[in-house]
């Protein structure tokens, strides 16, 4: 059965978070607030807690996971940034945005587009991910948490919890600043392109 954190979403208790970091250590899969929505969210070498994530969406290895990091220093670790992307990044960094970019070394092939050896790669700008992020040192494996057949995804803890006490280590229960989906940026190409429109302002790309 799931554990069940209320974590402040200004100041949240240092004792959560740690326990929080130890259930992901230990391969676990926790539900959490982001800037936009609930996600679902593991560690990077756990392939069994990947696959759990993936159950529970009713998704197939072809349906790729985020790459959720602490800030754009980790974020530049995992993608191939170029001046130009820098200077975009850094100005909306962090914020309710998802960006494609082509991947670095350090992502494993299986999370990369199979032809395109691209990952998608977000900085959310929420304190209670910030922190977790903070006392990980490494990013989060992340699925926006929506039920197959559900138009919305869950954003009550209570209701995720009810659903899928017995799929998930950890639901936190916290608050999300601005329900919805994230924007999805590509920036692979010379110029932004807009994948998504969600709750990030797409004009500061240009788009």
């Amino acid at each position: 059965m799931a554990q069940y954190f209320v974590i402040n979403a200004e100041n949240p208790q240092p004792r959560l978070i740690k326990h929080a970091v130890e259930i992901l250590r230990d391969g676990g899969v926790i539900a959490y607030p982001t800037d936009s929505s609930y996600a679902l969210g593991c560690m990077l070498g756990f392939k069994e807690a990947q696959d759990k994530i993936r159950q529970i969406r009713h998704l197939g290895d072809d349906h790729l996971f985020t790459l959720v990091c602490h800030n754009l220093s980790e974020l530049s670790m995992y993608a191939q940034v170029g001046n130009s992307q820098f200077r975009l990044l850094k100005a909306n960094t962090p914020g309710a945005y998802t960006y494609v970019l082509k991947a670095s070394r350090e992502v494993p092939r299986r999370l990369q587009h199979p032809k395109r050896s691209t990952v998608g790669i977000r900085v959310p700008n929420h304190t209670v991910v910030q922190a977790l992020l903070d006392e990980l040192g490494e990013p989060l494996l992340s699925m926006t948490l929506q039920l197959p057949g559900d138009v919305d995804p869950l954003n009550e803890a209570w209701k995720i919890r009810d659903k899928l006490e017995h799929q998930v280590d950890l639901v936190i229960d916290s608050a999300i600043h601005h329900p919805g989906l994230t924007t999805v940026i590509d920036l692979t190409e010379t110029a932004p392109i807009l994948v998504r429109q969600g709750v990030g302002d797409a004009t500061h790309f240009g788009l």
